[in-house]
């Protein structure tokens, strides 16, 4: 009984990735940055916990959501054969079930805060919801998914201000270029499997271009982040992370030029690498 319990516990906790916290800081990087320029650099307690804990939450949704949307696919493609819908360890009544607690659970968190952070969480459910079942229509889900992982910016700038100022929408568009570039990484790791299928993906959209679509997308991602700072009037120490961010994105073109799986997720994991340095900026600018 004891090991039955515990073996269920261990498929729910592959389901919402606890093995694989990438995702979940990829997602946490951006919203984080808007809550520090918000804010001043001194955001409250109560708002910090809430939009971590928050993206911690949704972001677990999503991959039950994900995994139930994909449950027919992920056996034939190669690194998803494994997961716990795929290997019928779990039933997908188990996955919707789950997705709606954590769901839930955030939405809870987000009526702490002011009524326009409120009504911008139902934008961002939906976009969680829908995403990915995008896949089986749109030839490049990856932009989809890059205003998703981006509805986080102008709800941090709404609880803080109770307004979405440009800064918001240009940092989320800076953050869908960034989504762009490493989620293209991360769909050349399936490609294959991906055609074989009849997913779409930015990595079959672009063919032989990928890599440089994928450069293209980081540098204007840069480019929009500079951008972010002038208007934001941010210091030396935002300048500084950004150029650290530029040199550790130099180092993913290795990385991705051959196109071996291995070395495509590695430069896809590298990327919170880059999240990380510009809030390490973003940090001590503020201080």
């Amino acid at each position: 009984m004891l090991n039955n319990l515990k073996s269920k516990l261990s498929s729910y906790a592959r389901l919402i990735r606890m093995d694989k916290p990438v995702g979940a800081c990829l997602l946490l990087w951006p919203t984080l940055w808007a809550v520090w320029m918000s804010s001043g650099g001194a955001p409250s307690a109560h708002i910090f916990w809430v939009f971590v804990m928050g993206t911690f939450l949704m972001r677990s949704a999503g991959c039950a959501i994900n995994d139930y949307a994909d449950r027919d696919y992920d056996p034939h493609v190669k690194r998803t054969a494994n997961r716990p819908l795929a290997t019928k360890e779990i039933s997908q009544w188990e996955a919707l079930g789950i997705a709606a607690l954590f769901a839930l659970t955030a939405f809870g968190l987000v009526l702490t805060l002011n009524t326009l952070t409120i009504k911008l969480s139902f934008i961002a459910l939906f976009l969680t919801i829908s995403y990915p079942f995008a896949k089986r229509f749109i030839s490049i889900p990856q932009a989809y998914l890059g205003v998703t992982f981006g509805l986080g910016i102008p709800m941090a700038w709404a609880s803080v201000t109770d307004h979405i100022p440009i800064v918001a929408y240009v940092t989320m568009l800076a953050n869908l270029f960034w989504v762009l570039a490493y989620d293209t990484q991360y769909a050349m790791v399936d490609r294959d499997d991906d055609m074989g299928i009849g997913i779409k993906t930015s990595a079959i959209l672009f063919g032989k271009y990928d890599v440089t679509m994928v450069i293209a997308f980081q540098t204007i991602f840069l480019i929009l982040m500079l951008v972010v700072g002038t208007i934001s009037d941010l210091g030396i120490f935002y300048k500084i992370g950004l150029a650290g961010a530029a040199v550790a994105i130099a180092f993913q073109y290795p990385m991705i030029k051959y196109r071996a799986r291995e070395r495509c997720f590695q430069a896809f994991r590298r990327n919170n690498l880059v999240g990380c340095i510009i809030f390490i900026g973003l940090f001590l600018d503020a201080i």
